[in-house]
């Protein structure tokens, strides 16, 4: 529906709010319920929003090393703007109309790219418009969808607070992936899930219990690049707010528990002709039946990883989850149908060739993995990279010919922040945003005593 026909909408069925929101730079909706006047009088020149939403941490403690806003600069407001397009009703809310929002500036669609990512060079979602942009002037339709694993446990807010995030109650116990029998004890939560987010518009392919008490995965039916992203985030947001109606709290760290496996966030991607439709990674005439496109895609990929990987793994907690023989990948390696590698390749019928890319956890911002991900798949287009890296077969923990990740986030982030490559490909101005707000959070991770050190060091040193 267009403006005109949104507002006889409201006007008809008198609907007297809407909520809208957008990403903040971990991925955490931030937004608000407005009126159906407000609504109306912000749809040219947006709505004012306090700018502090980029210039704080995911628990709203400020930033001592920001740039776009802080003290510095009084906090102002910025303009964001709606995207009409992506217009849902919140099924669990009554049937809420819902939009997703930026700060791109102008009207969706019809804003010169590079200018309204620059507006808020922070905002995630916009960068993840220019990105989208870049694919379509290259002739490509980019086709993504993320999946991700969560644990979901039997508590709310309050009582994890009161238990100190120990001794927690998960929804089923015991390691039973792919278990026809621990879904069915929690029936309703799981058909809620399923078929209240396909009213929400995110269709999942399909839903099961992963290994480990209370977890479970789900993959969300593919879809254009920057649809599949709006998908991903919203995902994480609505399978919560779906659990508080059942007494169930949902995480989606990356590795909650050390002894347990970790979550992860694994983006599929293909390119794909916007003009006769057809699979631009599948090429029958090639003995491994991969194109040229996929392979300067993936070499792309594989050599943008080091430059760009706190996108990929934003949090000191993501590392955790990056650890050989865990089923996440700890090297820079690819391989067909391989689950031990960084790329694996999904090519057995030209319908269903992709990349996998199995770094991101579920902790990601989805805007910032995609992004990261289509926009190194680009790089190796157009500077045409060869993949001399040969395919990984068998234990890819083993194949360091091609480097290895880093291992935590201090070191990606160095790496980031003084990467051309990453400036090349989002921008001066993110990049110095959030490798600052990564820095940030390592140093809040190292001002803390952790109960390990206290354990360790407190009697016998």
């Amino acid at each position: 529906m267009d403006a005109t026909q949104l507002l006889a909408y409201l006007d008809e069925h008198d609907i007297p709010k809407i909520k809208f929101a957008f990403a903040d730079i971990d991925g955490i909706l931030r937004g608000k319920i407005i009126s159906r006047e407000k609504f109306r009088a912000g749809l040219t020149e947006g709505y004012g929003f306090c700018d502090v939403v980029f210039g704080w941490d995911s628990n709203d403690v400020a930033y001592d090393n920001g740039t776009i806003t802080g003290w510095h600069t009084g906090y102002p407001d910025r303009p964001v703007r709606i995207d009409l397009g992506t217009f849902r009703r919140i099924p669990w809310e009554g049937d809420l109309p819902f939009f997703l929002a930026d700060f791109s500036g102008g009207d969706t669609g019809r804003e010169d790219p590079t200018t309204a990512w620059q507006a808020v060079p922070a905002c995630p979602r916009s960068l993840m418009k220019r990105i989208v942009a870049q694919a379509t002037e290259m002739g490509y339709r980019a086709e993504m969808a993320q999946e991700f694993e969560w644990f979901n446990f039997r508590e709310t807010p309050h009582t994890l607070a009161q238990k100190d995030f120990r001794n927690l109650t998960p929804l089923t116990p015991g390691m039973f992936g792919y278990s026809i029998l621990r879904p069915s004890m929690e029936s309703q939560f799981v058909d809620d899930l399923f078929t209240l987010l396909g009213q929400f518009g995110i269709p999942l392919e399909g839903l099961h219990t992963e290994t480990g008490p209370g977890v479970y995965e789900a993959a969300i039916h593919h879809d254009s690049a920057l649809k599949a992203a709006d998908k991903a985030v919203l995902f994480k947001t609505a399978v919560k707010e779906i659990g508080y109606r059942h007494g169930v709290l949902a995480t989606f760290m990356a590795k909650w528990n050390a002894d347990l496996p970790g979550c992860s966030g694994h983006i599929h991607q293909s390119l794909w002709s916007p003009t006769d439709g057809t699979n631009l990674f599948y090429d029958a005439t090639s003995p491994d039946k991969l194109s040229i496109i996929a392979r300067q895609y993936i070499a792309g990929q594989l050599y943008c990883l080091p430059h760009v990987l706190p996108m990929y793994a934003p949090t000191i907690n993501s590392y955790k989850r990056l650890v050989e023989g865990a089923w996440a990948p700890t090297t820079l390696t690819w391989g067909f149908d391989n689950r031990t590698v960084a790329m694996r390749v999904l090519n057995h019928a030209e319908a269903y060739t992709r990349v996998e890319m199995r770094v991101p956890g579920s902790d990601t911002n989805p805007y910032l993995a995609m992004g990261a991900a289509l926009a190194s798949g680009l790089y190796g287009i157009r500077h045409g990279l060869s993949l001399d890296v040969p395919a990984t077969t068998g234990n890819g923990y083993e194949n360091v010919t091609n480097g290895r990740l880093a291992p935590n986030l201090r070191e990606a982030t160095y790496l980031m922040r003084d990467s051309a490559i990453a400036a090349e490909l989002f921008g001066g101005g993110f990049v110095n945003h959030f490798c600052q707000t990564r820095d940030w959070e390592h140093r809040q991770y190292a001002s803390q005593v952790s109960d390990w050190e206290l354990k360790r060091y407190f009697e016998l040193i």
